[in-house]
């Protein structure tokens, strides 16, 4: 195993962190975060293309050269949350806030891709770094680039994700099924509309929905072994325009996450059932709509053990855990189905630093303390590997179609 010595500038990944931090960006739409991505590539000295779908920049170090290729991904995109917290770099964006860290991930990739190119005569392999949007949206940025090949030259590919389980200094990693799969639920309830005193005059949409909602809760639990884990969950239920009509139309819209195509495909055929039957009853009508955006994340045990091997040179084995698995979803499974690969969590939680919310909360903060280990993990897993890995994408995922 060669051996190369390296350091990441961990004040260049917390100024840019912080630049991003201000302008969070939706999905696809990043125009602000792209540009600062491209603006860094150049000065570090890597060409990059926008060829793998809109909002997508990946950079290639070694680009001419042959032979094994890793990859490392981050995504870029931000949510619709409006920020809490008085910081002198918060988001200056009305309503949109990093509160999932993925300004992190960006900054600690262009702390990578910095470092590897200090070193670059020296290295075996190339490296791609893989600039991801859309990973909060409904349509996956992942599949997106998938679709236009961005993994055809990849052999193996590592992401992180912040983790607020986890204090500052320590990752993780779960081997196994990491994450679950996830979809989205849309359920069109059509009815007919009729003032709130005839109400024998309308068909209640809204009295469809509600009816859906409650049996598909029950349902499941009495149909599904309890040993399985998973969820049907619905956060939104629009219908009607006033209170006093009857509602002609509703919506029911969540989402389900398994672990498994068969726990997926009962909670499917259901859900379908469920809701016509309720639409049925009163002469209505129901439509459902679904859409899987994340496989399982798979970690293969093999993989682990080599990403753990080059975390164990940078931080105390006592602050190398093993996670548990989560019910979230995460896109980067997408690039694990078309290559062998490893998802790793990186802690950064400091409760001096008020640094405890959870992900996706107005008042979610990172302790940048924590960035520079996430990077270097990333360059030192490229050192100890460039010479190649023999391992191909676990089975586990290719009976998912996505």
């Amino acid at each position: 195993m060669t051996h190369l010595p390296f350091a990441v500038d961990q004040d260049y990944i917390v100024a840019i962190r912080r630049e991003l931090h201000q302008v969070p960006e939706l999905a696809f739409d990043l125009p602000r975060t792209t540009a600062i991505v491209k603006r860094e590539l150049d000065r570090i000295g890597i060409p990059y293309s926008e060829a793998y779908g809109k909002g997508s920049v990946v950079g290639t170090l070694n680009e001419s050269g042959s032979g094994f290729t890793i990859g490392i991904r981050a995504d870029m995109d931000a949510l619709p949350v409006l920020e809490a917290n008085d910081l002198p770099y918060k988001s200056t964006i009305e309503g949109q806030m990093h509160a999932c860290g993925h300004d992190a991930h960006t900054a600690m990739l262009l702390g990578a891709a910095k470092a590897l190119v200090a070193m670059k005569d020296q290295l075996k392999c190339r490296v791609k770094f893989l600039f991801q949007p859309s990973e909060e949206g409904r349509e996956s940025g992942a599949l997106q680039m998938v679709k236009h090949g961005v993994m055809d030259d990849v052999d193996f590919i590592i992401g992180q994700h912040v983790y607020s389980e986890l204090p500052t200094g320590h990752v993780g990693v779960c081997p196994g099924m990491s994450q679950a799969a996830s979809r989205t639920v849309q359920i069109k309830f059509s009815g007919k509309a009729a003032h709130a005193a005839q109400p024998h005059n309308g068909i209640d949409a809204l009295a469809m929905a509600v009816r859906t909602y409650t049996s598909v809760q029950l349902v499941l639990t009495r149909e599904l072994n309890p040993l399985e884990q998973y969820l049907c969950s619905f956060g939104k239920l629009p219908a009607g325009t006033t209170q006093n009509v009857i509602p002609a139309q509703a919506e029911l819209l969540g989402t389900v996450r398994t672990y498994s195509p068969e726990v997926d495909g009962h909670i499917l055929r259901r859900l379908e059932q469920i809701a016509r039957q309720a639409a049925g009853e009163t002469g209505g009508q129901a439509e459902v709509t679904t859409h899987l955006k994340c496989l399982p994340v798979y970690n293969d045990q093999e993989a682990c053990n080599l990403w753990r091997m080059s975390a164990a040179k940078l931080v105390d084995p006592d602050h190398i855990r093993d996670v548990p698995k989560q019910i979230s979803s995460v896109d980067f499974s997408i690039f694990l189905k078309e290559k062998p690969g490893v998802f790793f969590r990186l802690g950064i939680r400091n409760e001096a630093k008020n640094c405890t919310a959870k992900p996706h909360n107005s008042t979610f903060m990172i302790d940048e303390d924590a960035l520079g280990l996430g990077s270097s993990i990333f360059v030192q897993f490229v050192v100890d590997h460039m010479h190649g890995i023999q391992m191909a994408a676990h089975d586990a995922l290719r009976i998912w179609s996505v």
